[in-house]
This record gives C-alpha cells, sequence and structure tokens, in this order.
C-alpha cells in the first residue's frame, strides 16, 4: 500500500512539474480559445481513426499470439484490448493498462506465459516498430528542422532495439544450472516466443506491418487535429514527430501521460515552428480523442463474464507450469 501511494504521488508530482512547465511556455488563454475552434469534422475524423487504430491494436496482440501459439478470437482480443486501454487511462502511465491486459487474458482462457509473453512482445514490436518509423522517414523532415544536432537518436535507438530483441532471444543459452529456476525458466520460454516472433518472417513481417500501420494512423489522427485548427503541419510531419510524442506519452512518469505528452508535444512541434500554444491545443485534443475512445472499455470491464477469476483450462499455449524448460529449449 505505502508503495502504491508513493508511485501515485510521484507520478502526480511529475504530472504537476510538466503542466506547471506547459504554463510557463504556452500561452493557456490563446491555446484553450484555439481548441474550442477545432474543426467538428476533424474533430470526428480523429475520432473515427481512433476507432480504427482500437482495431489494428488488436489485430496486431493477434499476430503475436498467433506467432507463439496462442489464440483468441478477434472480437475477444478487440474488448481485452478496450479494457487495458480504459485503465491504460485511468492509471499511472500505460504498463497498468498492460497489466489489466494480461490478468483479463488469462482469465479468457490463455496460460499464464502466453498472457504475459503476448502482452510483453506486442509492446516490444510496438516500440520497435516506432523507433524504426521515425529513423526511416526523418530525411524527409531534415530540411525543415531548425536544428538537425539531434537526428542520429532514432537510428541509434533502432540498432539498440535490434540488439536488445536478440538478447531476449537469447535468454534461454543461460547455464542449465540456472535455468530450474522458476523465475529463469520463465525467461526461457520468453525467449523461444521472441525466436517465434521476430526471427521468423512468416510472424515478424505481418506483426511489423501491423505496428507501423498503428503508427502511421495515430499520426492521421494528429494531423487531422492538426487541420482542424489550422495548423502548419503535413503527414509527414507527423509521421516523423507523433511517434516520439507517443513513445513519452506511454511511460509510466505520469497520469495516463497527461502533462508528458503536452511538454513533448510543443517541444518536437516547436522544431518546425507551431507555435506552443498550437501545438498543446493539439495534444489536449489528442488526450480527449483517447478518453473517448477509452470509455467503451469500462462498459466492458463492468458487464464482462469473467470478472472473477476461473480455473479454466488454457485456451492456447500452455500454462507456465506445464511446459519443460528442456523442451523450450529445444523449441
Amino acid at each position: 500500500m505505502i508503495k502504491r501511494s508513493a508511485s501515485w504521488a510521484v507520478k502526480l508530482a511529475l504530472t504537476g512539474g510538466a503542466l506547471w512547465y506547459l504554463q510557463a511556455k504556452v500561452d493557456l488563454p490563446t491555446a484553450w480559445k484555439m481548441g474550442k475552434a477545432v474543426t467538428p469534422a476533424m474533430f470526428l475524423a480523429a475520432f473515427l481513426l481512433q476507432v480504427v487504430q482500437l482495431m489494428i491494436c488488436a489485430g496486431r496482440w493477434r499476430l503475436v499470439l498467433q506467432a507463439i501459439g496462442a489464440w483468441l478470437p478477434f472480437g475477444k482480443a478487440c474488448e481485452l484490448f478496450c479494457i487495458g486501454n480504459f485503465f491504460g487511462q485511468v492509471l499511472p502511465g500505460a504498463v497498468g493498462g498492460d497489466a489489466v491486459r494480461i490478468w483479463k487474458a488469462r482469465q479468457a482462457g490463455l496460460s499464464l506465459a502466453a498472457s504475459i509473453n503476448s502482452v510483453m512482445l506486442e509492446r516490444v514490436a510496438t516500440v520497435f516498430g516506432l523507433v524504426v518509423l521515425v529513423a526511416a522517414a526523418q530525411p524527409l523532415l531534415a530540411d525543415r528542422l531548425r536544428d538537425t544536432s539531434g537526428l542520429w537518436v532514432f537510428p541509434t535507438l533502432s540498432l539498440g532495439g535490434l540488439v536488445g530483441i536478440l538478447v531476449l532471444a537469447g535468454l534461454d543459452r543461460l547455464p542449465m544450472s540456472l535455468l530450474h529456476s522458476r523465475l529463469v525458466s520463465g525467461f526461457a520460454r520468453l525467449a523461444g516466443d521472441t525466436r517465434r516472433l521476430f526471427l521468423r518472417p512468416g510472424s515478424a513481417l505481418p506483426t511489423l506491418t501491423m505496428v507501423i500501420l498503428g503508427h502511421v494512423n495515430l499520426a492521421l489522427v494528429v494531423w487531422a487535429l492538426a487541420r482542424g485548427l489550422n495548423a502548419p503541419v503535413s503527414v509527414v510531419d507527423c509521421l516523423v514527430l507523433v511517434p516520439p510524442v507517443i513513445l513519452v506519452a506511454t511511460l509510466p512518469i505520469s497520469i495516463a501521460g497527461w502533462g508528458a505528452r503536452e511538454v513533448a508535444m510543443v517541444t518536437v512541434f516547436g522544431f518546425i515552428g507551431v507555435p506552443a500554444a498550437q501545438a498543446a491545443a493539439m495534444s489536449v485534443l489528442f488526450g480527449l480523442v483517447t478518453i473517448l475512445i477509452a470509455l467503451p472499455g469500462g462498459i466492458f470491464w463492468l458487464f464482462s463474464r469473467d470478472r472473477q477469476p476461473t480455473a479454466a483450462e488454457p485456451v492456447g499455449g500452455a500454462a507456465l507450469d506445464e511446459r519443460p524448460v528442456e523442451e523450450e529449449i529445444a523449441g
């Protein structure tokens, strides 16, 4: 209880600090006026694109599940992703939403190993695809940037992400004496699932394609809002600048990304000359659309039949205690 309270206190402090920093940098009355004047049609377009985003995310998760030998119906995957998305808005950072999704996937019949590994690897693929997309697209924006000294960051992160995936894939190469530990044997299973997802083209290519599609769609959400605010922003601008903002917002350092997202949005769009008030209005509108699209997840949660723990047999993947480490390593 003390740890949870301390975590909330730290995140509230960081959120408040970010908002305090923002009000010192942004003319908030002007941002408020701009936000209220957003074109309704473009706000609706952003909302509909967020609906599409939920389906993309559910499809992405199903591809990861299929790669590791587990399965969920598309409708159930959408429902559980919506529930996780809802809790990602009411809990600090997006990690809380992932934890709820793991729990609900286990209740839906997946093994504990499949539930944990699928969500972890889906998050790894999402972040890796994000940095690769930015690294590939940033040359298109280089001539508009006022300061190009940071262009090395995302290519370096892409390389680091690739190395990290290879490290995950090799965790089961630890000495056999260590693999008898329950915790370490869990890492061994994660290594096997990592290879199934990332080192098999039939699994890796569709998953990464869906990841890139999701990031492009989120960039279009921000672009629609920018158009509704008459901001001087192109689709290419959003393809390069929105993913870093999303990455900052998903870090468990603030309440549902608020504050951190606004500071990041004002900072990165300031590189191409977007006024701070306009960028802040874009970020707040993006947050409002995200909240609206997350609300159905709360309804799904309230009316879900599996709110109580069950002892159902796993639908896909083996239970955590049922897969021998030696079998996993051989796989």
